[in-house]
């Protein structure tokens, strides 16, 4: 058990601030988190941006088109937050708490809450540097034509900021399901995954079945996506989400509402000792 249990909450925050750094510099030295959850938007964008090269344009009405490295870009930006927050956090403290990591930090003077900051800033820096680099790629390398208005780029700011706040706690929250460390990947990947495909990265979402579209609604990626969507696409685009729009106010409560839950559930199931001590 942590031995400080009443701390100054300005101290936790400032020990939070420090942990962030040592959290970046674990993040990049581990080969296969850069890989699968920093690059991973990249390369895929990359990949789709050369598949597609000599394929037709994707109209979305006479005389509005896009190339597919434009179309592709949006999902690929709010799936960077779900890899860097769900996913990266999911595997790694479940690592952590299987080779004994976090039993040590609670024997330190170290509180949840700065664990919590130092983990949820390193996400939020990283999907900053990640997004940057994919924009920049999708920009110079691929001539994906970027926002120019202010509004668009606020509406991707305050998008960005929920989504990435929704996955960090969702990662802390999924983190306690594997029993194991070395199963956490078999875990928390396959759920990654399949909400990737089901929420309109891949795929057009009013392609899916009407009841997969329902399932993938209740789910922060395919509002994250959509989010993203409106910031990169032009608006005629709106025509192929359900209902011929964005939606981003309802997208806003699915993103809060899951926030609460994970920060809930995070509270509820978070614990340094693995299960079975």
């Amino acid at each position: 058990m942590n031995p400080v249990v009443n701390m100054n909450p300005a101290v936790s925050i400032r020990l939070g601030a420090h942990r962030i750094a040592y959290e970046l510099r674990s993040y990049f030295r581990a080969p296969d988190s850069v890989f699968f959850t920093f690059l991973f938007p990249i390369v895929m964008l990359a990949l789709f941006s050369v598949a597609f090269s000599s394929a037709d344009d994707i109209q979305a009405g006479p005389g509005v088109s896009v190339d597919y490295a434009t179309y592709y870009l949006p999902g690929l930006v709010a799936t960077g937050f779900l890899l860097s927050g769900t996913q990266a956090l999911g595997v790694d403290i479940a690592g952590e708490r299987s080779d004994g990591t976090l039993k040590r930090l609670g024997g330190t003077p170290l509180p949840v809450v700065s664990y919590f900051v130092g983990k949820i800033g390193m996400v939020l820096v990283t999907s900053i540097v990640q997004t940057a680099l994919l924009l920049v790629v999708a920009g110079v390398v691929f001539g994906v034509d970027l926002p120019t208005d202010g509004g668009a780029w606020a509406r991707f700011a305050g998008i960005m900021l929920l989504g990435v706040a929704t996955a960090s706690v969702l990662g802390i929250a999924i983190s306690a399901l594997p029993r194991e460390g070395r199963r956490a990947t078999a875990t928390v990947v396959p759920i990654v995954l399949v909400l990737q495909f089901i929420s309109g990265v891949y795929l057009p979402f009013t392609q899916l079945p009407d009841w997969l579209q329902t399932v993938a609604s209740v789910f922060p990626l395919r509002w994250m996506a959509s989010g993203m969507r409106s910031v990169f696409l032009p608006d005629a685009f709106a025509s192929a989400e359900p209902g011929g729009a964005w939606h981003l106010g309802l997208g806003a409560l699915v993103l809060a509402a899951w926030l609460v839950v994970g920060t809930i559930a995070c509270l509820l199931t978070f614990r340094w000792n693995r299960r079975d001590s």
